[in-house]
């Protein structure tokens, strides 16, 4: 969480339907909002980005294995198609759309890459230190 948006109390969780919500699309109420940028910028952003998506893709897969007809591995394999293509689009549009949610709780653009920047900037210079000893000599 960048340093100039961080508050001294730990974030305060939604509860699982306001987590569904929020999956979903939906805004969360303003006592969330440390939260929602916790979220963003912690070490598995990512795979809560794709959980997100999974939960977004899964009421889909009911309908098609219940309401299509056909054989069940066709239609096992039209939902895992599905799902393998959605999260491709989820995984090409991940920085936007984390960026949007972080947008929706109150906080300026770009925030969220702000915070993950500040929490690696360490390992990054370190990275940089062992690149340039080792090609700029």
């Amino acid at each position: 969480m960048p340093a100039r948006y961080r508050r001294r109390v730990t974030p305060r969780r939604p509860g699982p339907l306001r987590w569904l919500w929020f999956a979903f699309g939906g805004a969360l109420p303003e006592r969330y909002r440390d939260w929602v940028l916790h979220d963003a910028t912690c070490a598995g952003w990512r795979w809560r980005h794709m959980a997100r998506a999974f939960v977004q893709m899964s009421p889909v897969a009911v309908p098609v294995l219940l309401l299509v007809p056909g054989p069940l591995w066709v239609r096992l394999c039209a939902v895992l198609l599905g799902w393998l293509v959605a999260f491709q689009y989820a995984l090409f549009i991940m920085d936007a759309s984390v960026d949007h949610r972080v947008r929706k709780a109150g906080f300026p653009a770009g925030a969220a890459e702000e915070g993950r920047a500040e929490r690696t900037a360490e390992q990054r210079a370190a990275a940089a230190a062992r690149y340039a000893g080792r090609y700029r000599r």
